[in-house]
């Protein structure tokens, strides 16, 4: 089905056509960053050290829109993030040695970073 316009008019149609497509990429960039990041919670919450527990538990996702265009998804430690880092790569102890690093966090970063692109580009290629 065609639409017949103006060429006056020609510069109008073409800058609204952009803005919707941009405005359905936005939510459907939302909507995968909220499902890929649940995901990612949950796998780092069962990958995560368990001695005492409580580090384990401590993960949580924070959703950010930063204006119009720009949505951030950021998964972090809210109850022990000061550990993140001391398991993550190790570190030095009183006697003068060293812990053994619990590599937790970078591979389930890896994982999800992937799978991130994978499902826009699924999701935003179906849009065509």
């Amino acid at each position: 089905m065609s639409k017949t316009i103006k060429i006056d008019s020609l510069a109008k149609e073409i800058t609204e056509a952009l803005e919707n497509y941009a405005d359905d990429i936005s939510e459907t960039v939302e909507e995968v960053a909220n499902e890929v990041g649940k995901e990612a919670v949950d796998e780092i919450k069962q990958t995560s050290p368990k001695k005492r527990g409580n580090y384990a538990k401590g993960w949580k996702l924070k959703k950010d829109k930063l204006g119009k265009e720009k949505y951030c998804v950021k998964i972090h430690n809210k109850t022990d993030y000061q550990l993140t880092h001391l398991l993550e790569f190790g570190h030095a102890t009183r006697n003068g040695k060293r812990t053994k690093a619990i590599p937790h966090i970078r591979p389930v970063e890896q994982k999800y970073s992937e799978k991130y692109e994978q499902e826009l580009k699924r999701k935003i290629g179906g849009m065509k």
